[in-house]
């Protein structure tokens, strides 16, 4: 799917800078599907006279793949924390050396020096959040906070539950459910994996990226989800509860980074820099319903993001389990689970 995101004309450019006043052309960003807020790529676009075209992918491997092909013409990609590290570790990413960027003075400082990224030589804050599930709480009246639900769940949710098509998502879900630790090698545990997830599996109908829909039209009732993608669903229906499972769940953050060989290497750092003005980044947050790493940004944010469920862990919640890339040997494994898994 490709959408473009606006071609509009300019007559006249707001500059913020020389460099911005020099700015035209293009960039090509590659984010996650319905990640990405119409209205601030407009605003880039309007401030710089940069055409923006957007393309969406449905999991940090599908980008890798894409990108590791060469000559993506892409110059923009939001990976994952974890992705970011792989990224950064195969020579794709760009050395943008973000802290020298007029507006790095805004990122709250607990977002900097973090393991995918020290110092922030490569990406910066988009959004972050958790992977748990969502369930409607009218159709299932029980314990929503328990991994219990997803691997032997009860009749009413048999057949109607969606998980994500993500690779890492599911299997981590599995080790958390079976106690067992992530970046798994050990082959029985793995063979005990395998099994549960194919048993689960034939009460799943879907294994579908499009979260949002899926709970909104009603095609299942549980869904592996993201917390804001979980509290989007919950503003058409709003008898969904995220879960705060008590095995755990995953956090993750979002990064913006450049492509080491994106073809609009100024307008790229262009929009690195307008990512991190409260402003712009409280925008992204307000469509997508996930906290970003930008302080400042909480004046310009929807009220009600204050104080939602998905936002506001409640007390006693596990913390959130922010999983670092495996080992290759583990990777292998894994794909081989998910093969059999997707067969």
């Amino acid at each position: 799917m490709k959408l473009t995101i606006l071609k509009a004309g300019l007559t006249s450019v707001i500059a913020l800078s020389a460099a911005a006043a020099n700015a035209e052309g293009t960039l090509n960003i590659y984010n996650w599907g319905n990640y990405t807020n119409p209205e601030m790529i407009e605003k880039f676009e309007k401030q710089y006279g940069i055409d923006v075209t957007l393309d969406g992918y449905d999991s940090n491997e599908t980008m890798l793949a894409k990108v590791k092909e060469g000559g993506s013409g892409y110059d923009i990609v939001v990976p994952g924390d974890y992705m970011v590290a792989i990224m950064v570790g195969e020579g794709l990413l760009a050395e943008i050396n973000a802290s020298g960027m007029e507006n790095f003075k805004n990122l709250d400082p607990n977002w900097v020096d973090v393991y995918w990224d020290p110092g922030r030589k490569y990406s910066v804050p988009y959004q972050w959040g958790t992977t748990s599930f969502t369930v409607d709480s009218a159709v299932y009246g029980g314990d929503i906070d328990t991994l219990e639900i997803v691997f032997n769940p009860p009749e009413e949710l048999k057949g109607r539950i969606n998980m994500l098509n993500d690779m890492n998502d599911v299997i981590n879900a599995g080790l958390r459910y079976l106690d067992y630790p992530r970046c798994n090698s050990d082959p029985a545990q793995m063979k005990e994996l395998l099994a549960l997830l194919l048993k689960a599996k034939e009460d799943w109908r879907t294994m579908d990226y499009a979260v949002i829909e899926k709970l909104t039209s009603k095609d299942v009732d549980l869904s592996q989800s993201w917390n804001g993608a979980a509290m989007r669903a919950r503003a058409d229906r709003p008898t969904l509860k995220y879960a705060y499972p008590k095995e755990g769940f995953t956090g993750w953050m979002d990064n913006v980074a450049v492509l080491a060989d994106a073809p609009n290497m100024e307008n790229a750092m262009l929009f690195v820099n307008f990512m991190m003005e409260p402003e712009n980044a409280a925008m992204t947050s307000n469509f997508a319903r996930y906290a970003n790493g930008v302080i400042g940004s909480e004046e310009f944010m929807d009220a009600e993001m204050l104080e939602a469920p998905e936002i506001v862990m409640p007390e006693g919640a596990p913390v959130p389990d922010f999983v670092k890339p495996c080992d290759q040997d583990v990777v292998a494994m894994y794909n081989k689970v998910w093969t059999r898994l997707k067969q």
